[in-house]
C-alpha cells in the first residue's frame, strides 16, 4: 500500500489474482433453486429442446441466464458473469448459444411457454411447502395483485408503440402474489402487450388472471380463498363477471372508476353512514371516510357484489377532479366479500399499492427494457424475469427472517449477493470463506445454515 493521498489509500492494480470468488453471495439463490427443485423441473420441461449430443442443457442454460438477471444483468450477454465463476455456476454456455436457445424457444411459441410456466408452478408448490408459516398461503388465503407497467423501447421492436403516457415502448400486464407487510412479493403472471394496449381490457385481464391461477397449487385454482386485486382498470362488467362465475367462485377487490351516477350517489349518503378509515395497527386514519353504496349503482353488475367508496382529504400540491366532491379525493372499488366491515375492507384494498413496489422491483430486475427485438423472443424473456423475481422472493422466504426478509433485489444484490470469497478447496470439497469484516457475512452464512436445512427435493 502506498502512503495516503487525500480521503482514499493508494493501492497498487494488478491481475491474475486466484482462488478469489466475486458475486460469491449468488450461492444463495443457487441453494435456492436447487431446493426449490427450480432446476429439475426446468430441465425436464424443457427436454424435448435438447438436441443430440448437445454439450449444454436447456434447462441450466435458461436458469443461467435468470440467476444472472437476478444478479443485475438486463441483456443475454450478461451471463458472462457467471460463465467467469465456473466454481459455482458450473459450465455456462457461450453466448450464441444462449441466443440460438432463446431463438429456438420463441420459435416454439405456447408450447415453450407452458412447459417453462409448468416448471415455476411445480417449484412454487414446493417452496410454499418448505416455507411453512412463511409462505403467503399461511393465514388460508392467497392474494394475487394485477397491475401493468410501461416498459420503454429505445429501439422500433416489434409491437412496441406509442403508450398512453405519450412514451414509447410495451405495456405488459403483470400478477404479483402478495406476501404481505412481513416479505416482498413473487411473479405469477406476465402477459406481454403492445404499449397502446388499454389499461381496462377485460380479455387481457382474464387472460393474465388465468396465467396466474395456474401457478397457484390446485386448492387456490379456484374458490374463496383466492382473492384477486386490481386497480380501476380491472373495474369492468366482463372482468368482474368473471370473477364471480358459478363455479370459479373468486374473491375480488378492484377498483371502480367514479362516474357520474357513483358520484351522484355519493352527495346522498348521509353523514352517519361515513365510518372512519384505519390503518394497519388499528389507529384511525385522519381525514380519511368510508361508505358503502346500494341502489341504482349496482344494477348490471353481478349478485353479491359490493360497492365502497372512499373520501379523503387530498396531499398536499394534489390536483382535484371534477368526481371529487366537497373538497375531497374520492375513490371506489368493488368486492365480494360478506361479513366484513367496510373499514378493513377498505385498508385490504389500499394495500393492493405494494403491487407498485412489485413492479419496481420488476424493472430493477430485467424488466426495465425488452432487449429482443421481436415479441416471440420478449416474452421468453419476461419469464426469464419472473424466473429471477422467484428466486430473489423465496430466497429471503426460506432462509432469511426479520428486517432482512424484506429487503428488496437492490439491497440483496448490495450487501449479499455482491460479497467476495476466497475459494478453498480441502478434502476434496469446495468452501467459500467470505470476509469476516464484511457487515453481512453473518447474514450469509445463517441463511446458508438454514437453506443447507432444508429437505433436498425428491
Amino acid at each position: 500500500m502506498k502512503k495516503r493521498i487525500g480521503s482514499y489509500p493508494r493501492v497498487h492494480i494488478q491481475g491474475g489474482g486466484r482462488a478469489v470468488v466475486s458475486q460469491a453471495g449468488a450461492v444463495l439463490l443457487v441453494e435456492t433453486a436447487r431446493k426449490a427443485g427450480l432446476d429439475q423441473a426446468i430441465t425436464a420441461a424443457l427436454t424435448p429442446w435438447r438436441r443430440p449430443r448437445a454439450v449444454h442443457d436447456p434447462g441450466k442454460v435458461l436458469l443461467d441466464v435468470a440467476l444472472a438477471v437476478a444478479l443485475g444483468g438486463d441483456c443475454l450477454a450478461d451471463v458472462g458473469m457467471l460463465r467467469a465463476e465456473a466454481a459455482v455456476f458450473g459450465p455456462v454456455a457461450s453466448d450464441p448459444t444462449v441466443s440460438r436457445l432463446i431463438d429456438t424457444l420463441a420459435a416454439a411459441g405456447p408450447k415453450a411457454l407452458h412447459a417453462i410456466r409448468a416448471a415455476r408452478a411445480e417449484a412454487r408448490e414446493h417452496v410454499w411447502d418448505l416455507a411453512k408459516a412463511a409462505a403467503p398461503d399461511a393465514t388460508g388465503q392467497v392474494i394475487v395483485d394485477l397491475d401493468g407497467v410501461l416498459v420503454l423501447a429505445h429501439s422500433e421492436k416489434q409491437d412496441a408503440t406509442a403508450t398512453w403516457k405519450k412514451t414509447f415502448g410495451h405495456h405488459p400486464l403483470m400478477a404479483f402474489v402478495d406476501h404481505g407487510s412481513g416479505g416482498s412479493g413473487e411473479p405469477v403472471a406476465g402477459l406481454l402487450r403492445p404499449g397502446n394496449a388499454g389499461s381496462n381490457t377485460a380479455a387481457d385481464h382474464i387472460t393474465t388472471a388465468r396465467l396466474a391461477l395456474a401457478q397457484l397449487p390446485k386448492k387456490y385454482r379456484r374458490g374463496r380463498r383466492t382473492l384477486i386485486r386490481t386497480d380501476s382498470g380491472g373495474g369492468t362488467h366482463d372482468f368482474v363477471a368473471w370473477l364471480a362465475q358459478r363455479g370459479r367462485w373468486l374473491s375480488y377487490s378492484v377498483g371502480m372508476t367514479i362516474t357520474e351516477q357513483i358520484h351522484q350517489a355519493v352527495l346522498k349518503v348521509p353523514p352517519a353512514a361515513w365510518t372512519a378509515a384505519v390503518e394497519p395497527e388499528g389507529e384511525i386514519r385522519d381525514g380519511a371516510w368510508v361508505a358503502e353504496l346500494d341502489g341504482d349503482v349496482l344494477r348490471g353488475w353481478p349478485e353479491g357484489m359490493r360497492l365502497i367508496v372512499r373520501k379523503e382529504r387530498p396531499h398536499p400540491g394534489a390536483q382535484l377532479r371534477f368526481t371529487d366532491a366537497d373538497g375531497l379525493r374520492l375513490t371506489a372499488f368493488a368486492t365480494n366479500t360478506t361479513n366484513v366491515p367496510v373499514a378493513a375492507l377498505e385498508l385490504r384494498h389500499r394495500q393492493r399499492a405494494r403491487a407498485e413496489d412489485r413492479i419496481r422491483n420488476a424493472r430493477a430486475t430485467g424488466l426495465r427494457n425488452l432487449p429482443p427485438h421481436k415479441t416471440a423472443q420478449n416474452q421468453i424473456w419476461l419469464e426469464i424475469v419472473q424466473i429471477a423475481l422467484d428466486l430473489l422472493a423465496w430466497m429471503p422466504m426460506l432462509a432469511l427472517t426479520g428486517e432482512t426478509r424484506r429487503w428488496e433485489p437492490r439491497r440483496l444484490r448490495l450487501r449479499l449477493f455482491s460479497a467476495a470469497a476466497q475459494l478453498v478447496t480441502t478434502a476434496r470439497r469446495r468452501n467459500l470463506r467470505f470476509a469476516r469484516h464484511w457487515p453481512w457475512t453473518d447474514v450469509i452464512t445463517g441463511a446458508i445454515e438454514l437453506l443447507d436445512a432444508l429437505p433436498n427435493p425428491g
